[in-house]
């Protein structure tokens, strides 16, 4: 994209093998394609970095300022190749095609094999950055090589082809590239467009002004950059299954990508069962039964006729609830329609989960939960009292999940719970991530909640070899750092570390057991007792509650 006006000094006209307009008309053509691939580019880099590292607001930041910082380099530098403006911009074209094809194989190779892509993000952040600004000066001095115009008038021409192609790229990443090719095939598929781009323009337009070792360079160049990115599109499926093992292990039984995330099941034949959202670690067998437990029982304490369940589409939260026989009725919110898909096909997490979302007792609605508790999903079901809400959602770190840990969610979830009703909420590990913890209690009080805080903790054995890996909330251990993040596949954590919040509106609910809660694994009076004081420990006076446009949360 274009970050000035570049005006070149007066040349010699070329050697055109078409007429001016036609040749202006072609390169206006070029400047569409290669602002068109360099969006493309940087929504790559921003949708990987969202997913390996996390936090999206953060990575997008990164990404977008060191890219605008080095296309102001690239223009400076492309100063020096004006002279030589035809092969400088083939070279430059071939060089950005093969750098931004392959940025998105390397960033999750480093990740998958290095357990971090930071640096690898950094550095093509500002190398496809120098390369885009290097683009506009020399096509600038193209362009007026093939037709005199006055010097606005060609600003504004590039401008508008480059503005124009921008937003092409911008609307084929979410909509074609990413659903039809994927993030490694699309990025390659795109660096092969660019080349040919360039390369065509720069060899048919502008051959007879190169010299025949211009020529023979830059066509050897090409077909090498064409032939390294059409041997990655033949590996990539190759290439992305030993990813995910060096990743998830040798275990994969699952991979797929909904329309909202990535997928993946492990284990579950022989062996302990994981499952891995977009990468976190988000159930595992071996300790998600304290977690659960947890979460829900001690919401249970009172009525329970009717419970609403806020995300938790794994049914690992409604099999708890459902072993109380006098609930009449589970409403569960689920975004993605594949897990909870899963939840009740796949043989082992169905049998993890007792086939509760097969229960009749069950209703499952697809939605989004801010959007469902508005009304939007709902309707009338949205709006009735529900006796225990339990709050089953990724951590508050991760950008996403952040407006629902916000006041004004927690104003919704008021209005749908009935006299005497309780609020389960899941708010991250207390241990580490103390300001995350406490800004979730600060925000439910704000919304009018009284609150009660307390924590849970499990042994976790190791989960064999690998990189370390972002986890999620029901895998947020002691020793994850104030990221929240650990080891998804190596030998990481023995202590896991959770925190919870149990709000009402009115008198502070006890936090404690019901009279009729079946028997429990890892749960017990004392171990609530415990729970409490343990948070308590943490506790953070003070601190401002959230809100929507003000987030308090931090990846």
């Amino acid at each position: 994209m274009i970050d000035q006006s570049v005006v070149a000094p007066p040349d010699s006209a070329a050697r055109l093998p078409v007429r001016p307009s036609a040749g202006r008309f072609l390169i206006l053509a070029v400047v569409f394609v290669c602002a068109a691939c360099g969006l493309v580019y940087e929504l790559e880099l921003v949708a990987l970095a969202s997913y390996l590292i996390g936090d999206s607001v953060t990575q997008a930041s990164v990404v977008l300022s060191l890219m605008v910082f080095a296309m102001g380099l690239g223009s400076l530098l492309a100063k020096r190749l004006r002279c030589r403006a035809a092969v400088g911009f083939g070279l430059v074209e071939a060089a950005l095609a093969l750098l931004g094809g392959c940025s998105a194989l390397v960033l999750y190779a480093t990740f998958a094999w290095m357990g971090e892509s930071r640096y690898a993000l950094i550095g093509f952040s500002l190398a496809i950055g120098i390369l885009i600004g290097a683009e506009i000066p020399l096509l600038m001095t193209l362009i007026q090589r093939v037709s005199r115009q006055d010097a606005g008038g060609t600003v504004a021409d590039l401008f508008a082809a480059d503005y124009v192609g921008a937003l092409v790229g911008g609307l084929a990443f979410p909509f074609l590239l990413l659903p039809w090719f994927g993030q490694l095939t699309g990025a390659l598929l795109t660096g092969a467009v660019n080349v040919v781009a360039g390369g065509a323009l720069v060899l048919w337009i502008f051959g007879r002004d190169l010299t025949g070792r211009e020529r023979g360079l830059l066509l050897l160049v090409n077909v090498l950059v064409l032939a390294v990115l059409g041997t990655a599109a033949v590996l990539v499926d190759d290439f992305e299954r030993a990813a995910r093992r060096a990743v998830y292990g040798d275990g994969v039984r699952v991979a797929v990508q909904t329309d909202v995330q990535e997928v993946v099941l492990t284990g579950g034949r022989g062996g302990p069962l994981d499952l891995y959202l977009d990468g976190r670690l988000r159930v595992s067998e071996r300790d998600e039964y304290r977690y659960h437990e947890a979460l829900v029982h001690p919401a249970m304490r009172g009525p329970h006729a009717r419970v609403l369940i806020l995300g938790g589409g794994d049914g690992l939260a409604a099999r708890e609830v459902l072993r109380y026989p006098d609930v009449r009725s589970v409403t569960l919110v689920e975004l993605d329609p594949g897990v909870a898909r899963l939840a009740r096909t796949d043989p082992a997490l169905a049998g993890l989960n007792a086939h509760a979302l097969d229960d009749p007792r069950i209703r499952v609605e697809y939605a989004d939960a801010f959007a469902w508790l508005r009304g939007r999903g709902g309707t009338g079901a949205a709006r009735a009292a529900y006796d225990v809400v339990i709050s089953d959602l990724p951590n508050p770190g991760i950008t996403p999940s952040t407006k629902l840990y916000s006041e004004e969610f927690y104003g919704l979830a008021s209005r749908v719970l009935a006299k005497g009703g309780r609020l389960a909420v899941h708010a991250g590990p207390p241990a580490v991530r103390p300001r995350t913890y406490w800004t979730v209690d600060a925000t439910l009080r704000a919304a009018g909640f009284t609150t009660s805080p307390y924590t849970a903790t499990g042994r976790v054995s190791g989960f064999g070899a690998g990189p370390d890996r972002s986890h999620d909330g029901k895998n947020a251990g002691e020793d994850a750092g104030e990221d929240g993040s650990g080891s998804a596949g190596g030998r990481a954590r023995a202590r896991a570390d959770w925190g919870f919040v149990l709000a009402a509106v009115g008198r502070a609910p006890t936090v404690g057991l019901a009279p009729d809660a079946p028997p429990l694994r890892s749960l017990a009076p004392p171990v609530l007792e415990a729970g409490v004081l343990g948070a308590e420990r943490t506790r953070l006076r003070d601190m401002p509650p959230s809100t929507l446009v003000h987030p308090r949360y931090a990846g």
